[in-house]
Parts: C-alpha cells; sequence; structure tokens
C-alpha cells in the first residue's frame, strides 16, 4: 500500500516510517538551538535587572550617606534625645524655731486586681511553704478600709469595676504604704512614678493660715504656698539627655552631670511661733465654743518689727485633707458658703472696727493739735447731727471727760466732739495717710483692700467724719487694724506686716530675705506715746480690766461693732467683739495683741470687754512665758500669788464698749 500521500499545501510527501525517521534529527537540532538562544535571553534580562537593582541600591546609599545625611543625623539625634528637668521637691518651710511645717514626700499610688485577690496561710497541718487560698473582695475590702481611710462599701464598689488594674488610690504617705505590704495579700500593687510627691504638712491644721495648701495638682492655692512659691521652687536646669531607640527608650548616662540630681539645703523661715500658735488656737476655741461663735480670729505682732508671731483663724481645716474639711463645713453653713473656710479671714474679710479705732483717731487729733492729753468735753450720751442721732452704747452720758477717760469708758459722744474740730478734709487726709481703703502690703495673698469714702462723698455730710470717729462707716482688715495698732505701740512708724523670716540653709545663714517697705512715720513718737498710756488706764481702770495680767503693764482697748445690713445697723445679735492689747507698755520691744470673735450668742450682752479681752489676756500670758517677759512690778506679783484667789469677773461693773 502506498505512503504518498498530498499534505494541505498541495504537494506529495512521503508518510512511510522509513521517511519519519530520517526527518526526525533535523526538528531536533532546530529546537535545541531555540532553546539555547531563549536560556541566554533569560540570563541577560537577570543580569540587566540585578544590575539595575544594584545601581538603584548603590544611588540610594550615596544619596542617604553624602546628599541627605546631615538631615538625618539631625533627626536621629532629635529621637534620641530629651530636654528633661529633673523633678525636685519644693523647699520646706519651718517656723522660726525650725520646726517643719511643710514638706514633700514621697507618694504612692494603689492598684488592684480582684481575680488575684490571695494570701498564704502558714501553720500546723499545712505545707511547708504555706497555703494558697483566695480572699473575697469584701474580706478584701474589710482589711484595706481602716489603712486608707475609706469605707468598706466604698472599697467593694471599685472591686467590682473590672477584675484588674482597679485605680484605688493616691498619694498614700510612706507609713500606708508599709501597713498596706504588711498584710502580705496577693492582688495589691503599691507603686511609686518619678513624680510622685506629695506636700504634707506635719502640723496639720495648725497653721493653715501662714502656709495655705497645694491641691492634687500640686498648684499652690492659698498662703505662702501661693505668694512664696518663687522661694518655694528650687531653680534647677533643664538637662539633655540620650535615651534608645522606640517609643519608650530607656536613658543613657553619656550627657548625665555630677550635679544632675544636686539640690540645695534652704528652707523657707516663717516668723510663727509654734508655741504661741498653739496657745493662742487654744485660747480662741475656749471662748468660742462658750460664746457658741461663728468665726474667730487672734493674731499677734511684732510692733517694731510687723513680724506675726502667730495667727490663727477659726474655723479652718487641715491642709492634707482641705477638700474633706471643706465638704464637712459644707454639711453646717452649705455648700455656697463652704469655700470660705479656705480664705484667711483675719487677711482677706474686712471688718467695721467699732471702738478699737478710737486710739487712732484721738492720735490723729493729736497731730494736728485740736487737742491735749489734758482736753476735756462734755458727754451727755446724745448727740444729734443733722436728722442722725448718735449714742453712747450704753445710752447714758459721762459728763465732763478727759480724753484718756473717754477712751476708757469708750464714749462715743466723746469722739464724735473731738474730731468735729477737725476740718473733714484734714480728717480724710488723714484717713488716706494712714492706708484706709489701700493693701498694706502682707506677704499672704488676698489681702482686702478696706472700704473708704468717697472725698466728695465724707466732706458732703457731717454724719460721716461723726461716724468714723468711734470706728463706724468705713471697713479694714484684722491685719490692718493690728498694724495702726502697732503705730502706737512702736512710737508711730506704720510698718508692713509680714510672716515670710527668709530662705536659710542647714547652718541657720540667711541667703535670701524679702525686701520690705522702709516704716513710715504717721505720728510722732510723743504723740504715739501720750496715746499708749492713755491705752494703758483702759485695762487698769476701764472696760479692759479683764486684761489685766498682775506685774505687767498692757495698754488695750476694746470694742464691739455691729454688722452693717442693709438698712443701718439693726440686729443687736449680728456684732463683732474684739479687743487689741499692747505688752508690755514699758518694755524695749513690744507685741500687739488682737482677738475678734464674730456673733458671740451667750445669756450675758456680748462686747469686747467680756469676750474677747479675756482671749488676749490668755494669750499675753503664754507670750509672756515662751518669751521669758520680765515683769514690770514683781511684787504686785507676789501680792497676787500670796491673795485670796482672784474672782471670776471684776470687781465693779464694766462699761459697754463700741
Amino acid at each position: 500500500m502506498s505512503n504518498i500521500r498530498r499534505n494541505k499545501s498541495g504537494q506529495f510527501s512521503d508518510d512511510s516510517p522509513g521517511e519519519r525517521l530520517r526527518q526526525r534529527p533535523r526538528r531536533s537540532i532546530q529546537r535545541r538551538s531555540l532553546d539555547f538562544n531563549n536560556v541566554n535571553l533569560r540570563l541577560a534580562g537577570v543580569w540587566l535587572v540585578l544590575g539595575m537593582s544594584s545601581l538603584g541600591l548603590l544611588m540610594r546609599l550615596i544619596w542617604l550617606q553624602i546628599v541627605d545625611a546631615p538631615r538625618l543625623q539631625a533627626k536621629a539625634q532629635q529621637q534620641q534625645s530629651i530636654n528633661k528637668r529633673p523633678f525636685v521637691p519644693r523647699r520646706t518651710i519651718v517656723d522660726r524655731a525650725n520646726n517643719q511645717l511643710a514638706i514633700d514626700r514621697p507618694s504612692y499610688t494603689l492598684y488592684a486586681h480582684p481575680r488575684k485577690f490571695s494570701e498564704v496561710l502558714r501553720g500546723r497541718g499545712l505545707p511547708k511553704n504555706g497555703k494558697q487560698v483566695a480572699v473575697t473582695p469584701q474580706d478584701m475590702a474589710q482589711r484595706l478600709a481602716p489603712i486608707l481611710d475609706l469605707t468598706v462599701p466604698e472599697l467593694a464598689q471599685k472591686f467590682q469595676r473590672r477584675q484588674t488594674g482597679v485605680f484605688i488610690a493616691s498619694g498614700l504617705s510612706e507609713d500606708v504604704r508599709n501597713r498596706i505590704v504588711a498584710l502580705k495579700l496577693d492582688g495589691l500593687d503599691v507603686t511609686q512614678g518619678e513624680l510622685d510627691y506629695t506636700r504634707f504638712y506635719p502640723q496639720e491644721n495648725l497653721v493653715a493660715e501662714y502656709l495655705g495648701y497645694l491641691d492634687w495638682e500640686r498648684k499652690p492655692q492659698a498662703g505662702v504656698e501661693l505668694s512664696q512659691s518663687s522661694l518655694l521652687e528650687r531653680k534647677i536646669a533643664r538637662y539633655q539627655l540620650t535615651k534608645t531607640g522606640g517609643n519608650r527608650g530607656v536613658l543613657l548616662p553619656d550627657r548625665v552631670t555630677p550635679d544632675f540630681l544636686h539640690t540645695d539645703d534652704l528652707q523657707l523661715k516663717l516668723t510663727v511661733d509654734l508655741r504661741l500658735q498653739r496657745a493662742a488656737k487654744e485660747a480662741l476655741r475656749l471662748k468660742m465654743e462658750e460664746w457658741n461663735a461663728r468665726r474667730g480670729t487672734v493674731i499677734v505682732m511684732d510692733a517694731d518689727t510687723g513680724a506675726l508671731r502667730a495667727l490663727v483663724i477659726a474655723p479652718t481645716y487641715d491642709p492634707n485633707h482641705y477638700a474633706r474639711d471643706v465638704r464637712e463645713y459644707g454639711k453646717i453653713v452649705g455648700d455656697l458658703q463652704a469655700p470660705k473656710l479656705l480664705q484667711n479671714a483675719a487677711v482677706s474679710d474686712v471688718y467695721e472696727p467699732g471702738s478699737t479705732f478710737k486710739p487712732i483717731a484721738v492720735a490723729i487729733a493729736l497731730e494736728n493739735g485740736i487737742i491735749t492729753p489734758q482736753t476735756t468735753v462734755k458727754d451727755s450720751g446724745l448727740i444729734t447731727i443733722g436728722q442722725d442721732s448718735i449714742r453712747n452704747a450704753d445710752k447714758k452720758g459721762n459728763g465732763t471727760v478727759d480724753i484718756a477717760q473717754i477712751l476708757q469708758r469708750s464714749s462715743n459722744i466723746g469722739m464724735v466732739k473731738i474730731m468735729q474740730r477737725l476740718k473733714p478734709k484734714v480728717y480724710y487726709d488723714w484717713l488716706q495717710r494712714i492706708g484706709l481703703g489701700q493693701k498694706f502690703g502682707i506677704d499672704l495673698p488676698l489681702e482686702g483692700r478696706g472700704k473708704l469714702l468717697s472725698r466728695e462723698e465724707f466732706v458732703a455730710s457731717p454724719i460721716y467724719p461723726a461716724n468714723m470717729a468711734f470706728g463706724q462707716g468705713f471697713s479694714l482688715t484684722p491685719i490692718q487694724m493690728v498694724t495702726l495698732i502697732g503705730s502706737i505701740a512702736n512710737g508711730g512708724k506704720l510698718v508692713t506686716p509680714h510672716v515670710v523670716e527668709g530662705l536659710y540653709d542647714s547652718e541657720g545663714i540667711r541667703k535670701d530675705k524679702p525686701t520690705l517697705p522702709q516704716p513710715s512715720q504717721i505720728f510722732s513718737p510723743k504723740n504715739a506715746q501720750a496715746v499708749l498710756e492713755m491705752m494703758e488706764s483702759v485695762v487698769t481702770s476701764g472696760s479692759g480690766e479683764r486684761a489685766k495680767i498682775p506685774g505687767y503693764r498692757i495698754a488695750g482697748k476694746t470694742g464691739t461693732s455691729q454688722k452693717a445690713v442693709v438698712g443701718g445697723y439693726k440686729q443687736d445679735d449680728k456684732k463683732i467683739t474684739s479687743f487689741v492689747g499692747i505688752l508690755p507698755v514699758d518694755g524695749q520691744r513690744r507685741y500687739v495683741v488682737f482677738a475678734a470673735i464674730d456673733e458671740p450668742k451667750g445669756k450675758e450682752k456680748a462686747f469686747g470687754s467680756n469676750v474677747a479681752a479675756p482671749i488676749v489676756k490668755s494669750v499675753m500670758e503664754s507670750l509672756i512665758s515662751i518669751d521669758g517677759i520680765p515683769p514690770s512690778n514683781p511684787a504686785e506679783i507676789d501680792r497676787a500669788r500670796s491673795s485670796t484667789p482672784p474672782t471670776a469677773t471684776p470687781t465693779k461693773p464694766q462699761p459697754p464698749d463700741r
């Protein structure tokens, strides 16, 4: 059978097996040639890609290492460096005897992990390493509550928030931390961060009026913590340190200098005497309880320097727990009034001084030559000025009295008749000269300015000069009142009241002292001495007899001022009783002691003579003991000790004061 066939192109071909075998080698050789060419192309492509990539990498390296290197180096340095100011505690505050009043101490934060609450029990019959047992959240709350000063329900509620990482409390002291650790309970985590420091006030509420407090953000809010913050904060420079890579890089010591954590040993010393402060606080507390009073103030000032040896306000607060005390006070007086607990009433609150201002008015009259110590006036008990009538507090007359007797009997009529001799314009100039209506510059914050009528109002009506003659119709702060009386005690100089002594190092050397204005001479020493002796007669034979201390010469003046309300002075129970004393009259260094009680309520009528004067006496007795003030008449002390116990009330009725 023939194998010759026509193919698709129309040609004849031999399709026999032999013919196919003869043609096969030619096709294989052709295919191998094509495969070899393809491999070469592929290899060339690969080498081309590798070459281009290498060239790109080389160009990129050249760019990074040479062209863009400065920018990258700066960025790396920025990422690896940190500007850091090391945390340094605030300076310690001490009293004049170097007793600590405010310090910074480490604090701790407590977290709880309720799902891990457990403890290890040890004892007879238990494994050598103890037995791990679970502790219920309720049991944990009962154990922690007394340590944290929280209630069991409060803690149990916190434990229910989540199974781990529950915030419990912060600002914990080291003592509290140790007590928690001593429980040996699992599931409690007490930590301390880099900035975990709290301000601690060891004296609690004893000197809050001086100190103020720091809030939870460590921002000063009152007292010297606020006004002297620049002295309390140590000046530490910022350092540029290096850290490892990553978001939480570790600081490296390559740039840390030896003084990185260096702190000075300076302390801010105050003028307060803790012993006197404590005595004044107790005397005020007792009298306020006796008279069920609203508020009270006691101030002791060195008349020569203006340094405040004691400053007591009641009620007050504990700077360690100011928020708690405000809440408790709010339950008594209402939430709107509660923040006033944090105010220093002696510095910020103004009041009408009443009769304690009379010695200042007398000094003004003496300076202007309108009276002498021997001048007399007739006191009928009533005087009419225009459509207004002015009376003595007891609504009685005193007859013809001299200047000393006007102060002894606290005669309003006598004072009005004295000051009527002075032209209103001159009188007003003197009121401005002594600082009424102005700040006296005490180094505590938020000093009140006081209130004084404008010159036009004062001159327009004769009733205003008359009222101001006996301390009515204007207002000032207790600190300002004490400072004015201090000018009588120190020879006529108006000093600047202050509580800061300066910065002292550990060797007791003063390194920084606040600059105080120079005292201004407002009264002549002669006239100041004359008024001082008149004030002494108030204690020896006038309304201030309850401030007497055997053997010591004491000057003073009582005051009982009604609180002004809309429409006048119509609420007899809304009054402020006060007394200001000077000790000793014949001493080289004299002290002004002031006490005021706001809204006293008792079985008998409240006056400065029976409410405030006994407080001043008690404080003066403590001052005598603390400073070792010698008596003027030792024999009088011996007679007082050998005689029968003194009666609780003066031997003769005391005239009311206004």
